[in-house]
This record gives structure tokens, C-alpha cells and sequence, in this order.
């Protein structure tokens, strides 16, 4: 298809009090009186964590209290005491926020409020011309942070070993309570609405089609947007594809072996790995009074994910180094985002927003990462999905876009040269 109509160009004030002074917990409201005029006004942002705050950070790092492991040294009951203690002192002794803050930086950031909430987003454009549109979101315990391997191949292919042909404008949100962009405060913000929110943003920028991509939370919201903006969504791509058996039928009917056994695998990791959805889901404000006081049970609780979903062979820095897995839980840290990204899964499970049902007409594309923790078999998925696409990966795991992204990004290429 050919590419989206061009950008609106919006008006960016760059002399408001939002755009000078943004700091890592929120950003300043526009004046009462400006209310009406600017709410659908896109502000610049720029991350400025307050020196104050890596300061507190390190003091409630310097004398962690940790238990003795309850089997001796491994991760077979949580967290490994002995990692987390290494962890731990490198994030207070080396760890270089301000080095990861001036990173983060270097992308195109900016708000704006959309449904009462202040929204954050990264919005890179190409610089070649057609360039293609793409809605990309994260999902739980990830952040942006997780996309800054593929913001280049992505919208500067020719620089990445690519043809311009396959060049997008990436627009890539922070989920409501997640990082930079607004914790609500009214409940009813379960995926469907943060669909609509999404989609209202990629209006606001301009484009009357686009794409969609998204894994874990990511893929549950990014097919709502397929379903709910239909009339703009020129195709969908997933790297967590998953859905219920057929309704009536044998739910191995037709499966394969290797199908039946991956089936089994991800039964047993609902049972035996899925304890922090039932907290998240139940009492997340509990759970997220621990996170946001203390450093130390934040890194247990989100790194023992980090570990126990890549596929990294048990050792998570064969695939993510300290400054990757610190900078994201750094962002969780110092937005004070941990109970609020936890309620997700709360208002999962309670949601308010009709989500859309039925077929999804979008053509739809499945990267299927042999470590993704909630998989279906492609048959599942048939009568939900217009798949076009499905591609068995050789190795990876559910943060696709850190973990492996070059395999991510050639199948996102791949596929929407077929929907452009």
C-alpha cells in the first residue's frame, strides 16, 4: 500500500513550563487557563531525573538486608541471593544513570493528553521518504527501554544493513502507569481503553494508516487497536500469538507432536511460573507499596523475570548486560511506576472497556519465539486472526526487541512490505 498521508505538523511550544521542565516523576500541567487550548497539543520531553534522587537511590542500596538462600545458592525459589547481591552493588557502585539518561535522550520524545492522561511516547521519523507508519508497545516488566536496539534498523534501514524501501516512522507509547506517562487515577484502564488510546494518538500525529507490532501486554493491546481502528490499520504484527482451542473441539485435535509438547510446557509454566499475575492481578497496590520503597525488592521481583523468561540458558547476562537490565528497572525506580504498571493486570481482570470480538481483518503476522511464555498453536488462532505470515524463530524469548533484534526486526520488514 502506498505510504500514509504526510505528518500534520503540530505546533510544538517549546517555551511552556512543560517542555523545560520535565523530570523523571511527572510532568508540569499546562497553566489552568491554557486547559482547553492545548489539549491536543504535543509537548517535547526530556528525561531529567533530579541529582536528589540517584542520591536517595544509592543510599537505600548501601546496606541491602538480604535472607540466607533457603536451598542453598539458584533460582529454583526466586531470586538467587548471590546475583541479586552482585546486582545490587553495581548498581549502587557503577552503574551510570546520567550515561543512560543522555541515551535515552538522543530519542524524539514528547506528550500529550489524551483520555484525562498525560501520555509519553518516543516518535522517531525517517528520513527517507515513504516511510511507513508503526505503532509499537511494550508490555510488563519492560519499558521503551526496551526498543532502543531497533529504533535505528527500523527507521534508517540503509545505516543497518537494509533498503530504504523498508524504512518507518516509529511511534512507540509507554503504557498508561508505565514510565513517563500518567498513572490513572479512576479505574477502567484495561487494554481495550488503552487501545483507544492509541489509537486517538496515532490520529493525533496524522497518519490515516498505519501498523501495528506489539509483544506481552503489547500484543494484547496492539490487536485491540487492529480490531477497534480497523479503518487504519493496515496490518499486525505479534511476537506473543496466543488465543483459546477452538470452542467444541478437541483442543489437540490436529496438532503436531512438537505442538502437543509445547502445549503441555506452557500449562505447566502457568502453574508453577505465573504467581506474580495472581498478586498483580488481585492486589497490586500491596505488592506495589514493597516495589516503590525499596530498590532491593524491585530487582528481585523484575529481574527473576528477566531470568526465567530469555532464552539465556539460565544466565540472564548472556543476553542482556547490568546497564540493560539496571537502565529498565532504573526507569521503573525513579518514575515510582511499580505498583501503577502492576494494576494492568488488575484491570485485566476487571475491565469496564467492551473489548472488540470477533475476526480481526487486518492481515496479521506471528514471530514465534521458541521461549515465548504464552503461545497458542497457529490452528488456534486461525478463526481469530487473518494470518499471513508465521515465522518459527531459532531462538529467543518474549523481550524480543533486547533479546534478539535483528531477528524481530527482519520479520517486521518482511511483512509489511506485504501490507504497505
Amino acid at each position: 500500500m502506498p505510504r500514509a498521508a504526510a505528518l500534520v505538523l503540530i505546533a510544538l511550544s517549546i517555551a511552556s513550563p512543560r517542555a523545560e521542565a520535565q523530570t523523571a516523576r511527572s510532568t508540569e500541567p499546562t497553566p489552568a487557563g491554557a486547559q482547553a487550548a492545548s489539549s491536543t497539543a504535543i509537548w517535547p520531553f526530556r528525561i531529567a531525573v533530579p541529582q536528589a534522587d540517584i542520591d536517595d537511590l544509592k543510599a537505600r542500596l548501601r546496606n541491602p538486608r538480604l535472607p540466607a538462600p533457603l536451598l542453598g545458592p539458584g533460582w529454583e525459589l526466586g531470586t538467587d541471593i548471590a546475583y541479586l547481591r552482585t546486582l545490587l552493588t553495581y548498581w549502587r557502585d557503577r552503574f551510570d544513570w546520567r550515561a543512560q539518561e543522555r541515551a535515552l535522550n538522543t530519542l524524539e520524545q514528547f506528550t500529550t493528553e489524551i483520555d484525562g492522561l498525560t501520555i509519553h511516547f518516543i516518535h522517531r521519523r525517517s528520513k527517507h521518504a515513504g516511510a511507513f507508519p508503526l505503532l509499537i508497545t511494550h508490555g510488563w516488566p519492560g519499558s521503551i527501554a526496551e526498543f532502543t536496539k531497533i529504533i535505528g534498523p527500523l527507521t534508517d534501514p540503509t545505516a543497518h544493513g537494509g533498503s530504504a524501501a523498508d524504512a518507518f516512522d516509529v511511534v512507540m507509547p509507554s503504557i498508561p502507569g508505565f514510565g513517563f506517562s500518567e498513572a490513572p487515577r479512576e479505574a477502567g484502564f484495561d487494554p481495550a481503553r488503552i487501545a483507544r488510546i492509541e489509537a486517538a494518538l496515532m490520529a493525533r500525529l496524522g497518519y490515516t494508516k498505519y501498523g501495528v507490532q506489539g509483544g506481552d501486554w503489547g500484543s494484547i493491546i496492539s490487536t485491540q487497536v487492529a480490531a477497534r481502528d480497523r479503518e487504519h490499520v493496515a496490518g499486525l504484527h505479534l511476537n506473543m500469538c496466543f488465543g483459546n482451542a477452538p470452542a467444541g473441539q478437541d483442543p489437540e485435535a490436529g496438532l503436531t507432536d512438537a505442538e502437543k509438547a509445547r502445549v503441555k510446557a506452557r500449562q505447566v509454566f502457568q502453574t508453577e511460573e505465573t504467581g506474580y499475575q495472581q498478586i498483580q492481578g488481585t492486589k497490586p497496590q500491596t505488592i506495589g507499596i514493597a516495589l516503590n520503597d525499596s530498590p532491593v525488592a524491585l530487582a528481585a521481583w523484575i529481574v527473576e523475570k528477566f531470568r526465567t523468561w530469555c532464552d539465556c540458558d539460565g544466565d540472564p547476562e548472556r543476553i542482556f548486560t547490568k546497564d540493560e537490565l539496571l537502565t529498565n528497572l532504573s526507569l521503573y525506580w525513579f518514575t515510582q511506576t511499580a505498583a501503577s504498571s502492576a494494576r494492568i493486570y488488575y484491570e485485566s481482570r476487571h475491565p469496564t472497556t467492551p473489548p472488540v470480538a470477533g475476526r480481526i481483518a487486518a492481515p496479521m503476522a506471528c514471530a514465534d519465539f521458541p521461549k515465548e511464555i504464552i503461545w497458542s498453536p497457529r490452528s488456534w488462532l486461525e478463526g481469530r486472526y487473518n494470518i499471513q505470515r508465521w515465522t518459527a524463530m531459532p531462538r529467543g524469548g518474549p523481550f524480543a526487541a533486547m533479546e534478539q533484534p535483528r531477528l524481530l526486526v527482519d520479520d517486521v520488514r518482511a511483512f509489511f512490505r506485504t501490507v504497505r
